[in-house]
Parts: structure tokens; sequence; C-alpha cells
């Protein structure tokens, strides 16, 4: 909270409903921010509300010991729905993290390797082998550098086939657009297709890290279905909760799931797959996958596009906007930009998150279902933010 109360943007949520919420004090703010795309459906959506009530009615978290009716048939719509349906194996965990350790575990396994290759940009967690594939100050904090480890830049095949060809790398670890980075998008063309070309040819696995572009809000399912990649291991989480019930996913092919024929025991979780949590996320699935949901997302993208162009026009500070679906970040001119920003935005009732690793730039992330209304009174607040921003935003003074 410290970093917060420093830029003025100190908030202790209250009532919420849909992608508006309200601070203790009663004070309204549209989300966008949605925690990394948790609320992708929305704050406490009824259909989701109504699948975990009525599935406490008969289930509960579960015994990891014993097959489940709900983890196997989430299980399979997660595998029907997996990139080309060729990851047929699915482990579930409690958090995106802890699906980042089975994921790395597995490249592993399959390979017989060890080091991983992350970009220096990208953000796998705070806690246990994502932190030590995360940025390095994390890493430090906590003694968690690894030599084992690589960080090479985004968006840079050469670097990647520099440490491939040393042949010792067992995946990897890819985040698809990174988030905490601003949601940079490759200028290379059809990087993340030639990323795992060169994957393919020295043997090492391609990790894809879907926890905050999956489920939908890229334009296609997962955002690898876009750049046409089919990866060998996928990890969801987030919004796959719901928003209500904690649960993330690993999605594995053939190669990378042959440890579970070894030995089933080697990962369990006594609440990874809790039966609520499955029941929840197959009624997101069902939303997200739905036609409406995927004409809405096309429609709101569309909308954002042409509104947030026209505000860059108008405003000099600034300087890009970067958007696949409705995964956007507004980047300013000034280095700081992202904090003052946030801070404008949260006086006019928006939150939205300024990135860690960025801080030129926020993140602006509308929900899957947000309507005509909420874009037009979002852009609204952004406009006016940037007006009143504008002075600190032309200075060179950092917040």
């Amino acid at each position: 909270m410290e970093t917060f109360d420093r830029i003025g943007v100190s908030l202790v949520i209250g009532r919420r409903e849909g992608y508006r919420f309200w601070d203790v004090d009663g004070r309204e703010l549209l989300d966008l921010h949605l925690n990394g795309g948790t609320f992708n459906l929305g704050h406490r959506h009824p259909r989701l509300v109504k699948a975990l009530i009525d599935g406490v009615q008969q289930w509960d978290v579960g015994n990891h010991h014993f097959p489940s009716e709900p983890r196997s048939l989430l299980a399979e719509d997660l595998a029907a729905l997996s990139p080309s349906g060729a990851l047929g194996r699915v482990v579930f965990t409690p958090s995106g993290t802890e699906a980042i350790d089975v994921a790395i575990r597995s490249a592993r396994w399959a390979t017989g390797r060890r080091r991983i290759l992350s970009y220096d940009c990208a953000f796998h967690g705070r806690a246990g082998l994502g932190a030590a594939a995360g940025d390095d100050k994390t890493a430090t904090l906590f003694h968690s550098t690894d030599p084992d480890f690589t960080k090479i830049p985004f968006d840079d095949l050469q670097a990647l086939e520099s440490e491939l060809e040393k042949g010792d790398v067992a995946a990897l670890l890819c985040e698809v657009i990174p988030a905490t980075a601003g949601f940079r998008m490759p200028d290379t063309p059809d990087y993340h297709r030639r990323a795992k070309e060169l994957c393919e040819r020295h043997g090492a696995l391609f990790i894809a890290d879907e926890v905050q572009t999956g489920l939908g809000r890229t334009g296609t399912l997962w955002a690898v279905d876009g750049f046409g990649v089919v990866p060998d291991v996928l990890v969801t989480g987030k919004g796959l909760s719901g928003g209500l019930y904690p649960i993330a996913a690993v999605l594995l092919d053939e190669t990378a799931s042959g440890w579970m024929e070894v030995d089933g025991w080697a990962y369990i979780s006594t609440f990874g797959g809790s039966e609520l949590g499955c029941v929840v996320a197959r009624e997101v699935l069902t939303m997200c996958t739905s036609s409406e949901t995927q004409e809405n997302v096309r429609r709101v993208a569309d909308l954002y596009h042409r509104g947030l162009a026209e505000l860059a026009e108008r405003h000099r500070t600034v300087a890009e906007i970067r958007q696949r679906g409705l995964v956007i970040a507004i980047r300013l001119h000034h280095p700081w930009g992202g904090p003052v920003l946030a801070r404008h935005l949260f006086a006019n009732g928006v939150w939205a998150m300024f990135c860690g690793f960025e801080p030129s730039s926020i993140q602006w992330k509308p929900g899957l279902l947000v309507d005509d209304r909420f874009v037009d009174e979002s852009l609204e607040r952004l406009d006016k933010a940037l007006q009143q921003a504008a002075g600190e935003l032309e200075s060179d003074q950092a917040p």
C-alpha cells in the first residue's frame, strides 16, 4: 500500500458488481484493472454465483487422492479447447504461480535438461520457480536467483537461437504478451511461430504463459491461437476462477505429460482442482466461448481502438497505444507517465494500474462483457484525466 499511498491512489474496495466497484467510503470506480483479468466476466457475475451456490449443495474441495467428476469434466473441457486440441492432459493447481512451477518441472522431465529461458521483461509470479524465471529484482530479494534460468530480450530471435544452440535448454517460458512490461507486442513478423520452430529444432519445449492473456481477452480463446502457435504446455489461471474460487491449470501435450504415467503422485495439491472451483470454471469456459461473448469482445475492441486513437491524436502526451483485442496499454512520453495518469484516473473514478516494469505505461483492461455505456464513460474519464495530467506529463520530473 505504501506505493499507492505515495502516488495518491489509496484504495480499500467495498461493494462490487459487474465492472464497477465502490470503495469503503462509497465512491464508485470503473474497474479497468480486473486484477490481471481475474474479473474478465465482471465482479460476482450472477451465472457464476449461481454455479457456486448450486455446486456447494453437492460438492466441496474434494479429496486430491481420488478421481472426481467435476475435475474430470473440466479437464475434458480444457483439453478440447486447447490449441488445436493438442494438449490432452491437465493438471490443476490453486494459483498461476504454482501452475508455472508444474510447467517448468514437466519440461525438465520431458527433456532431461534443466535450463529455462524467459524474457527479461516478463512476470511469472512471486514464488517458487516462477520467481526465478521473472524479474531480477524479485528473484534477488528472496534469494531465488538460479543459474538454470536465463533471461533474454523479448522479440529477439537471435538471442533466443544463441541460447538454444547450446543444447541444454529445457524450455522457453513465454509470457505471450508481457503484461507488467506494458503489454509489449512483438515487432518481428511471426515472432512466436518462429520462436516455437526454433524450440522444436533444438529439442526445447515452448511453454505459453496465458495467465493474463487467455480466455478470450485477445479475440481468440488463447493468445497463441491468434499467433498461429501450438505450444507444448499452456498455463491458465486468474479469469478461470471467475473471481470467485481460486483455480489454475496446466495443459500438457503427450510429451510434456509423460511424467504422469511414471509417477501420478509427482505433483499433488490439497486445494488444486477444488471441486467447487471446477464447477465455477466450467461455467467460465461456457461463457468465454459463447458466440455472444466473442462478438462482444470484437465489437468493444473496435470501439476502444477508434476511441483511443482519437484521444492519442488530441493528447500529445500519449506516445503509443498497444492493443490486441481487449489487451491494451497506453504508453506516455513521460518516463513515469503511468503512475501520473493512474492518479488522475483514480480522481476521475477509474481504477487502472501502471506497469511495474515500464512505468511510462498504464494497463487498460476492459472486461469481456462491457457495454457501450461503459466504453463511452471510460473514454470520457480518460480524456478528462489526460487533460488534467497534461502539465505533469509534459514536465521531466518524476511523480
